[in-house]
């Protein structure tokens, strides 16, 4: 079942094209990555299929779980947020009021949508348990958990509806590794029970490795290549995607496609393109110094 469909989204903003991504189809239980370099129109694109561009001019066709997204009055976009999509920002902890507790704040998201009193309460608590959270954690402001810990919570406060997509935008950015992989963990085992539709948007290729099924490469506001995960991160055909992929020592490895440095050698996965190049320039000039007699 295709839970998001895109065709020829376009957005523009003051007349310039930011974002467009020309064909998306996700179904239940897959997973589509959004990848690129910083603005390169990635969230743009994410926010367009959320139908949170106001002031923008998006055009094109973008259907959410049976919604003409473009197209629909905001009561039944509100309807469908939380619902059927969730979104999970990049820094949870900038999204929640240090002033509420954590119960507080998922209970009032849940009042939005009609569940209240006994009900919002065995709901939030079952909402925490599902990506491996102690319900006590309710009870807690925001400035008494961790990072770590806020994203599930992100993640949960996004679920607690039942949401069968979920829109992330650089969902681990802001962890550190061991974190990310928890994470990591949560979003894949999710969408592995619930048949979750996920449309990722990161930077990281290495994330994207673990969860994607599809990706879609962006630059510039457009997609330079898109197809298969397995694919596109090992055998790249753009050039654009085998710069991003060498830029990463793990991907660099995995790609059938290495590009070779400057000398016609591989370059060394220890060091950042460009850095044995320039150690070896300013290694031939440096001149040995003579004793002092």
């Amino acid at each position: 079942m295709t839970l998001i469909e895109i065709r020829d989204l376009e957005v523009r903003i003051g007349g310039r094209v930011v974002s467009g991504v020309p064909e998306l189809d996700l179904a239940a239980g897959r997973c589509t990555a959004l990848v690129g370099e910083s603005g390169s129109g990635k969230t743009t694109a994410l926010l367009a299929v959320l139908g949170l561009l106001d002031g923008a001019d998006v055009t094109g066709r973008v259907v959410v779980c049976g919604v003409d997204v473009l197209n629909a009055p905001e009561k039944i976009l509100r309807e469908i947020r939380g619902a059927k999509v969730a979104l999970v920002l990049q820094s949870p902890q900038a999204a929640l009021n240090p002033a509420m507790r954590l119960g507080t704040l998922m209970r009032r998201a849940l009042a939005r949508h009609g569940v209240k009193g006994a009900a919002a309460r065995a709901r939030a608590e079952q909402a925490v348990a599902d990506v491996l959270l102690d319900p006590e954690i309710l009870r807690r402001y925001p400035h008494q958990v961790s990072g770590g810990q806020a994203q599930r919570f992100a993640i949960a406060l996004a679920l607690a509806l039942g949401a069968g997509v979920v829109a992330a935008d650089e969902p681990t950015s802001a962890l550190d590794v061991t974190v990310q992989a928890e994470i990591v963990a949560v979003l894949r085992r999710l969408r592995e029970e619930r048949g979750l539709a996920l449309l990722l948007v990161s930077h990281d290729l290495a994330l994207v490795s673990t969860v994607a099924d599809d990706v879609l490469v962006m630059k510039d506001g457009g997609v330079v290549e898109a197809g298969p995960a397995a694919r596109v991160l090992t055998a790249p055909a753009h050039p654009y995607t085998r710069d991003l992929l060498a830029a990463v020592p793990q991907m660099r490895e995995q790609s059938r496609e290495h590009r070779p440095d400057a000398d016609g050698g591989e370059p060394d996965p220890g060091l950042r393109p460009g850095a044995r190049r320039a150690r070896r320039v300013t290694g031939s000039r440096r001149r040995r110094r003579r004793p002092h007699r």
